[in-house]
């Protein structure tokens, strides 16, 4: 199990602070959700705060894009140090170019599906991307809570990968904390997207562990 703190939860003013701390907590991943007020009731950030956490911490960067016509900032993202971009199957009708175009950078391509939309819906292009991202929250803010069918969801899309492409991870986020992700885990869940479950809490670091060790089977089930 790997670890993607999203910066969503994190304190904006005092970003690179948050930032630094899940980086000494043992945390892979770190998850920048961005939010265009239009495929989400939320606004977030651009590239240019991407651009300027790169090579302050060494995290694999997670671009998160929730946003209408991805295609149009997919580059700029790439330019700005992202590691991987997941893009929404809801967001654009040419998903399969929208994936290709972010491979075209030499980066992983990821594809997220919202809590209603089924995972059928990603048969043809599991062939083409690195990481599907189930979303167990509907999108836009943080601290909601974890639809319990989510679950299935995770498990049916593990089915389905080790059908198509083995090679392919799965991200879950939204809802998790140390009660959950065990659950989460065993339907198939690889990396564990967290941002309340770990900014909102007075020790970080302490945080991070608490989900690693239930994650693994150490804690809460």
């Amino acid at each position: 199990m790997k670890i993607a703190p999203s910066i969503l939860s994190a304190d904006f003013g005092n970003l690179l602070r948050d930032v630094r701390e899940v980086e000494k907590a043992g945390c892979e991943y770190l998850h920048i959700d961005v939010m265009d007020g239009h495929f989400v009731p939320n606004i977030t950030i651009g590239p240019l705060v991407v651009k300027a956490l790169k090579g302050k911490v060494d995290m694999i960067f997670d671009v998160h894009l929730m946003i209408e016509n991805p295609e149009k900032y997919i580059d700029e993202f790439a330019k700005s140090g992202a590691d991987i971009i997941t893009i929404h199957q809801e967001a654009t009708p040419h998903l399969h170019r929208g994936i290709q175009m972010i491979r075209n950078h030499g980066i992983k391509a990821g594809v997220s599906l919202n809590p209603a939309t089924p995972v059928e819906t990603l048969e043809y292009i599991l062939p083409d991307v690195d990481m599907v991202l189930i979303m167990s929250v509907n999108p836009g803010f943080g601290g909601q809570k974890y639809i319990p069918e989510m679950t299935k969801k995770i498990r049916k899309m593990k089915e389905m990968i080790l059908k198509i492409n083995p090679e392919v991870s799965i991200q879950v986020d939204g809802g998790i904390k140390p009660e959950n992700v065990r659950e989460v885990v065993k339907a198939g869940g690889e990396i564990i997207v967290a941002g309340s479950a770990i900014f909102n809490k007075e020790n970080i670091h302490q945080a991070v562990h608490d989900l690693r060790v239930a994650g693994e089977g150490g804690g809460s089930k």
